[in-house]
């Protein structure tokens, strides 16, 4: 199966040899490494590896943990072989070509260029700006649409503000959110724990990654995503 290893790791050399020596000890094959940030000394990166099932991920966890200033942020599973920014333009390409179903274009790519489990488009209603945070009755978020993975019923966060940031909830689950600044939509990105495998919340790249996406479709789709938040706020549950 596909993980993927969130590790953070002084900035020096050698470092990420070490840890690169460690998964490979492990027996973890290493496809592809991506580094999210470099600040103070300090470097975060993902390693996506292949990782034989038979085998604990706790002695993964333990030969990373023995080397001196590595720190594991997160293991998880990925559904898919790991894509880099260069799809980002691709699926942007494919909203604009059919922008009829360009929102569920969207929300159905992003889990896979993030390594998420799920996302979707939700409608935040009209009077979040007076509300306190309290998730009152009748003001939860609607879903207009979500990915394939994602659980039925679907309970979301609460997304106010709204502004594009990263959330951990309570129970584990780790959102990124960002909206449309159209019609009151919103974009959830989720990573839930499973097989007591500890998801990484999503990096502060990541977010970025997730809000210029989104500002892009909303600037390809324009007045079409204005009706669908208007269908969902005259339509509450």
């Amino acid at each position: 199966m596909l993980l993927r290893v969130r590790v953070t790791l002084p900035d020096r050399p050698g470092a990420l040899g070490q840890v690169a020596r460690t998964l490979g000890v492990a027996g973890a094959d290493i496809v592809q490494v991506v580094v999210l940030e470099r600040l103070g000394g300090r470097a975060v990166d993902d390693f996506t590896v292949v990782w034989p099932g038979a085998s604990r991920v706790e002695r993964l966890l333990a030969g990373l943990a023995a080397i001196p200033g590595v720190q594991v942020d997160g293991v998880w599973k990925a559904i898919g072989a790991p894509v880099n920014g260069g799809h980002d333009a691709e699926l942007l390409a494919q909203v604009a070509a059919n922008p009829v179903d360009g929102l569920a274009t969207l929300v159905d790519a992003v889990p896979g260029l993030l390594a998420a489990d799920w996302a979707a488009a939700a409608v935040v209603p009209a009077d979040w700006a007076a509300r306190n945070g309290s998730g009152s009755v009748g003001g939860e978020p609607r879903v207009v649409y979500a990915s394939w993975r994602a659980p039925s019923p679907l309970h979301l966060p609460e997304v106010t503000p709204l502004r594009a940031r990263p959330l951990t909830e309570p129970g584990g689950a780790r959102y990124a959110v960002a909206p449309f600044g159209r019609g009151g939509l919103v974009l959830l990105v989720a990573r839930t724990d499973e097989d007591d495998l500890p998801a990484a919340a999503f990096h502060v790249t990541e977010v970025d990654r997730v809000a210029q996406l989104v500002r892009a479709a909303a600037t390809i789709l324009g007045d079409r995503l204005d009706p669908i938040g208007q269908a969902a706020a005259a339509n509450p549950v």
